[in-house]
């Protein structure tokens, strides 16, 4: 069995991992590098997290996966996440005690990991620009021109808007197509902009990170990667601030000092300390399409499996978490495995 994967985030390479040596897969992605919003930097001897922030699990599968297959280098991320509310109020703890994990070279090193696990061929800077249907397989054109395959199961695991236009502009000869792509687009998402503010002292707190429960406040999560082994060097800090939906679209297009002085002022504001208005480096990371809002209907998206066309990602599973996201992989590369099992 040949499997084309579109998108080598998490969901892609949970795809992967599922399949295993049960079929002969590749991974499309536009990037230089797997693993999507699993991403990490470095500067000046400090790692941080760009993107999600850790992983956690309620999935049997997914802890396991973790701990035991890709283990080598994880760690706990010390401390709890408390909440403040529109008014910048601190209230302590969240009832989530469920362990936190990261990897002391950044979480980066997931897709690393999965891809590894996985033993599926990457096609990095490679993006699907057209999908093409016909004699019962697939094939995926790139913008050079080039066309991939043919294949014999197709999974579609970039965020819904582009998931929805690679669904508009597909060749292929089905009534199910337009009612998808009409299905998928209005799956919403929204943008994200992640400030990492370094600080050349310490800034202790009694939490690791703050997240805006009344989703009323321009920060939505302020989180401490000195409290992740590894990541930063004794006598310094580092804040990785997420600012909230709307703030972020506001703010997306400004320059990158603009956009970190005005974080950084809600930071120091935030911890009522001045001192935190003045960072020595900044580092500003942009996500057009970071979160979903909700999820769409798993019995929509399972229309298109007659054609061998199936769906993973966090906007399937309608939760913008990396667990989610590898769940659905998993859930997704299962299922595929299955009924290929059933039609032989």
């Amino acid at each position: 069995m040949r499997v084309a994967v579109v998108g080598a985030g998490v969901a892609g390479l949970g795809v992967a991992c599922a399949l295993g040596d049960a079929a002969d897969v590749t991974l499309f992605e536009r990037t230089d590098r797997p693993g999507g919003r699993a991403a990490s930097r470095t500067a000046d001897g400090c790692v941080y997290d760009t993107g999600a922030n850790y992983v956690k699990s309620d999935d049997d599968r997914v802890s396991r996966l973790l701990r035991d297959e890709l283990g080598e280098g994880l760690a706990a991320v010390e401390g709890d996440v408390w909440t403040f509310d529109a008014d910048g109020e601190i209230s302590e703890g969240r009832g989530d005690d469920a362990p936190k994990w990261t990897y002391r070279e950044g979480l980066a090193t997931l897709g690393d990991r999965l891809l590894d696990e996985s033993g599926a061929t990457l096609e990095a800077d490679v993006p699907a620009e057209t999908l093409r249907r016909g004699d019962g397989a697939w094939h995926v054109e790139d913008p050079a021109g080039r066309r991939w395959g043919p294949w014999n199961a197709l999974v579609l695991t970039p965020p819904a808007p582009t998931t929805a236009s690679l669904l508009d502009g597909a060749d292929w000869q089905s009534a199910v197509r337009r009612d998808l792509r009409e299905h998928v687009g209005h799956v919403p998402y929204r943008p994200l902009l992640s400030v990492a503010l370094h600080y050349p002292f310490e800034a202790e707190r009694p939490y690791y990170a703050l997240v805006n429960d009344d989703k009323d406040h321009d920060v939505g999560w302020l989180g401490r990667e000195d409290c992740k082994p590894g990541h930063v060097p004794d006598d310094e800090s580092l804040l990785v601030v997420q600012m909230a939906p709307d703030w972020s679209a506001e703010h997306y297009d400004r320059a990158d000092d603009d956009v970190a002085a005005a974080v950084a002022d809600r930071a120091a504001d935030l911890l009522s300390d001045d001192a935190l208005a003045a960072p020595d480096w900044f580092d500003v990371v942009r996500w057009r399409d970071a979160l979903p809002n909700d999820g769409a209907d798993p019995e929509t998206l399972r229309r298109a499996e007659g054609d061998d066309l199936w769906f993973a990602g966090d906007w399937v599973a309608g939760e913008g978490r990396v667990h989610s996201a590898l769940r659905s992989g998993l859930d997704a590369g299962e299922r595929i495995r299955a009924t290929r099992s059933a039609d032989r």
